[in-house]
């Protein structure tokens, strides 16, 4: 675990910042399928879904609709 995300992710080490991307990366995916099955669980459509990630409708159906 990163105590400062940010501090790793400007360190003038690579191997420190792409730690940190990797963390970073894993935290948003995990952010975003709970926010998904959050808004699934209150009925909000797959299009008002992919609307606010920026994404197509498909694209959100398809890496969260087997969930």
């Amino acid at each position: 675990m990163i105590e400062n995300p940010m501090d790793a992710a400007t360190s003038s080490d690579p191997r420190i910042g792409l730690r940190a991307v990797r963390s970073l990366r894993e935290l948003a995916d995990r952010l975003e399928s709970l926010h998904v099955n959050r808004a699934r669980t209150l009925d909000m459509s797959w299009q008002e879904i992919a609307d606010a990630l920026g994404v197509s409708r498909q694209a959100v159906h398809k890496k969260h609709g087997r969930r």
